[in-house]
């Protein structure tokens, strides 16, 4: 896969077992956007470095979203790696909460240059030793979304409804009563800022990778609002009703990667117009297959509520933020978190400078530029 380099592969110590499937350039720069891509794309490189991933789904009755909404049954999937331990006074003290971004599932951190960098033996979240939890959030993955048949009547969920389902899913699910950490990237990032203010010392550590405690305003809710009227002011969407997907998702899937991708990377894959213009035919094709209006609008819609800065100083257990100089929608002028991240009590702010191994946000996907930062973290917030 091209977006391996070679000290990448080198630290993924691959052997000789299945080789990638095709997938398309741009799907390839977008493996943050698509975890059915991302499985095909793990498991034949990394999958014997790793225990056996166990999955499952944990249906709770009754389910009450903030906005009064109530679902009948709210299923949340999840993947699981290793094995829980417990301390002499029987807590769990190795679990390790693994948060996604908008658009993929849990599977989406099972991908070469993250599991496997992270999760393999040695590496600082070394399945052998950490109890990790993949959950897919609501809306996305196997958990229950609005395509599976409510389509635009299923209940607009935010990021507080989500939390509180992965919040579900760990205590009552899993029956883990303490995290060693939390980590998010993106979407995912936000959620975790959530957790260490609503529920402080649920974890030793919070690691939150591309994204601010702040309100979604400027270019990023300018993009999301981009996406968001797309979608509804297209009248093949029908209220959410269609039947066939409506022509903006093109739109929508057209503004989702011109997100995440850089100018270097896209230069790198298609270095010609022909070939610029077949990365993009071989997208599009890609994104048919993979978008549902109705479930990437509400995903992207999610954020509506999103703003924890008014309480950051709740937050009192070990974290560490980590962003990429080259975000688009977070560059170094215009981010908050060199100010926010000094009303953490044990907070650090760690940003990577632009190279030719970072991708923008996407870089939350790029274990090897940041885990050094990750293994500080667990080191300084031992309990």
């Amino acid at each position: 896969m091209k977006f391996l380099s070679s000290r990448l592969l080198l630290m993924l110590r691959l052997k000789n077992t299945a080789p990638f499937v095709h997938v398309p350039s741009f799907a390839i720069i977008l493996m943050t956007l698509a975890s059915n891509v991302v499985s095909i794309c793990a498991f034949g490189q990394i999958a014997p470095l790793l225990p056996e991933v166990r999955e499952g789904d944990y249906v709770t009755k009754d389910f009450h979203f903030k906005d009064g909404e109530v679902l009948p049954e709210l299923r949340i999937h999840y993947r699981l790696l290793g094995q829980p331990h417990r301390n002499p006074n029987g807590h769990v003290d190795n679990a390790v909460l693994l948060l996604h971004m908008t658009g993929p599932d849990g599977a989406v951190f099972l991908s070469p240059p993250f599991g496997g960098v992270l999760f393999v033996p040695g590496g600082v979240l070394d399945a052998s030793k950490y109890f990790l939890i993949l959950p897919d959030g609501i809306g996305h993955g196997k958990s229950s979304k609005p395509s599976d048949g409510l389509h635009s009547h299923f209940p607009k969920y935010d990021y507080d409804d989500m939390v509180a389902a992965e919040h579900m899913l760990v205590t009552d699910g899993l029956q883990v009563d303490h995290l060693r950490l939390i980590l998010g990237a993106s979407m995912g990032c936000m959620h975790t800022w959530m957790w260490g203010e609503n529920y402080p010392g649920a974890a030793d550590a919070l690691a939150a990778l591309a994204c601010m405690p702040a309100q979604i305003a400027g270019k990023n809710r300018a993009w999301r609002y981009m996406i968001i009227k797309a979608i509804t002011d297209d009248p093949g969407y029908m209220q959410g009703d269609y039947k066939t997907e409506p022509a903006s998702l093109r739109t929508a899937a057209d503004l989702m990667v011109m997100l995440d991708i850089t100018p270097l990377k896209v230069l790198k894959q298609c270095q010609s117009r022909d070939a610029a213009d077949k990365c993009t035919e071989d997208y599009w094709s890609w994104a048919a297959k993979n978008f549902d209006a109705n479930d990437l609008l509400y995903a992207i819609n999610a954020s509506r509520n999103y703003d924890p800065s008014a309480d950051l100083e709740k937050i009192h257990v070990p974290l560490t933020a980590i962003d990429s100089a080259d975000d688009a929608l977070y560059p170094p002028d215009v981010n908050v978190l060199p100010t926010q991240i000094k009303r953490v009590q044990k907070g650090k702010f760690v940003m990577l400078p632009a190279s030719r191994f970072t991708r923008g946000e996407g870089t939350d996907m790029l274990a090897a530029l940041w885990s050094n930062y990750l293994a500080e973290l667990l080191d300084r917030s031992q309990p």
